[in-house]
């Protein structure tokens, strides 16, 4: 079980957008990546299709390894645990000791 979800804040800790923060945008399990809004930007050729008559030159989102972002909670970058509370497995940060929504 990964400790980041989707529509959490992260900030980036390592790479050229070092610093920057955003929130989580989808989460691959599989490949261990996080995309972040507005992070870690690519330029994209694409060719005239169909679906985008026009082309060119398309700027988007790529993906980060979830080891390079950290996440915020209430404003401060925390590790995070996980607790049994109420018979359910919940996300707590270590530095608070708060459960995680």
């Amino acid at each position: 079980m990964l400790k980041i979800k989707k529509d959490d804040m992260v900030r980036i800790i390592a790479g050229k957008d070092k610093g920057k923060e955003g929130k989580v945008l989808r989460v691959d399990t599989a490949k261990h990546t996080v995309l972040v809004e507005g992070c870690n930007m690519i330029t994209k050729h694409a060719k005239p299709s169909m679906a985008d008559p026009q082309g060119g030159i398309i700027k988007k989102e790529a993906p980060l390894d979830i080891s390079n972002v950290v996440l915020l909670h209430e404003g401060q970058p925390t590790k995070v645990g996980f607790k049994i509370e109420d018979g359910k497995k919940v996300r707590v940060a270590k530095k608070t000791g708060k459960v995680i929504a």
